[in-house]
């Protein structure tokens, strides 16, 4: 019987590898979001919520000018892309290490409700992009009260209905 040397650093780099391909797949990063400088793929943090009017979503772009962000939405995505700008004084100094990003940016986040999306606001304050979308009437929550037969009452009525 052949031994078999047991290397869990090979293991563990195959369990990486294995991971990295299953969030590739369940997050996939364009590849307009790879860093010029770094060449690392990179987009912003998101964080997506719904209350009962609105689909409200949060990204993280500290250090980007408002003017380098392009946002598109549509009544299911939402397109943000931008660019980090390297700045361009001329130092006497050579850097030895960046771990700034730099370049430029794209992501698509789809929504789980349909929005309205000619009524999207933006706001961009402290580094913090929120997006506010009001959903599609059809998808907002109703409340209907029902009474003790059955018999659904609506917002104009003020008794039940007898049946």
């Amino acid at each position: 019987m052949a031994m078999i040397r047991w290397q869990p650093w090979q293991e563990m780099e195959t369990l990486r590898r294995q991971f990295d391909q299953l969030f590739d797949e369940l997050a996939p990063i364009s590849r307009d979001a790879v860093s010029t400088v770094t060449g690392r793929a990179w987009a912003p943090a998101i964080e997506l919520k719904t209350t009962e009017t609105d689909v409200v979503l949060r990204a993280e772009l500290p250090g980007i000018d408002a003017k380098d962000i392009d946002i598109q939405v549509t009544q299911d995505a939402v397109s943000i892309a931008g660019e980090y700008k390297a700045e361009s004084k001329t130092e006497e100094h050579q850097i030895f290490r960046t771990e700034f990003r730099y370049g430029s940016f794209r992501r698509v986040i789809g929504l789980p409700i349909a929005v309205q999306n000619d009524k999207a606001n933006a706001e961009f304050k402290d580094g913090i992009l929120t997006l506010t979308m009001p959903k599609v009437e059809a998808d907002r929550p109703k409340v209907v009260k029902v009474s003790l037969n059955g018999t659904p009452i609506t917002a104009a009525q003020t008794e039940p209905t007898e049946g």
